[in-house]
């Protein structure tokens, strides 16, 4: 099965290439990071009590505030949700301080999302599925890309745009709030460039090259016979 890594900056358009990539003629299955990272975070898990438990002393507003909707104790009685905009200020930035608590919370958060990662990705081979795409924005930061047969990259050309486009997204961020997370990311021009390194390496060796190619053609071809024959009992049934 191939795995192919999709990543990109902070809205550069990542959501409109999966919704096509998942969508037919494609109907690729989609592992969404940012959809794993919410999961491992909701009320109850272990990555929401270590969550609490270390940033909650020093960050007032780290919970939904409870209210009328909210009760004290959460929806289902295992606590409020996270305050993602609070928790956000808390990691996004460039001071020290700031950069031990985004390593604090990936250390927390990024082995739970692979975790479950990789249980979908199981389950996509077991489904037969010739290809599945990896949606992971710090794709490169945390080495996934080692293990995808090949990476997309969305980018956009002007850095105002990138801008634009989260401000419209996110419209509670400020502009300094907005432009703290872009810079935590990677630079999305080395990402554009990065994907080659797979490419030089077959240059490299030819060997490699060659068992990619024939296992491409292998499932391939697979995937054909198995159009084809979908295909046959579709013009059964006529």
């Amino acid at each position: 099965m191939l795995i192919i890594g999709l990543t990109g900056g902070l809205a550069t358009g990542k959501s409109t290439v999966s919704s096509i990539l998942s969508s037919p003629p494609h109907n690729l299955p989609i592992v969404d990071a940012d959809v794993l990272a919410r999961k491992v975070v909701e009320p109850g898990t272990s990555g929401y009590n270590a969550i609490v438990k270390h940033f909650g002393p020093k960050t007032p507003d780290l919970l939904v505030p409870a209210g009328p909707d909210m009760p004290e104790a959460g929806p289902a009685g295992k606590g409020r949700p996270l305050n993602r905009p609070a928790l956000g200020r808390r990691v996004f930035g460039d001071s020290a301080e700031v950069r031990q608590d985004r390593a604090r919370l990936n250390g927390i958060v990024h082995p739970a999302v692979r975790w479950e990662a990789y249980k979908a990705l199981l389950w996509a081979y077991l489904g037969g599925h010739w290809a599945v795409v990896w949606d992971v924005p710090l794709l490169f930061e945390v080495g996934i890309d080692r293990l995808c047969g090949v990476v997309v990259v969305v980018s956009v050309r002007d850095p105002a745009v990138q801008m634009e486009r989260l401000r419209a997204r996110d419209p509670h961020l400020s502009a300094e709030d907005a432009e703290s997370r872009v810079r935590s990311q990677m630079d999305v021009r080395v990402k554009a460039r990065s994907p080659w390194w797979w490419g030089t390496a077959l240059w490299v060796c030819p060997a490699l090259a060659v068992a990619a190619g024939v296992w491409t053609v292998a499932v391939n071809w697979r995937a054909g016979k198995r159009w084809e024959k979908e295909e046959a009992v579709e013009r059964a049934k006529l």
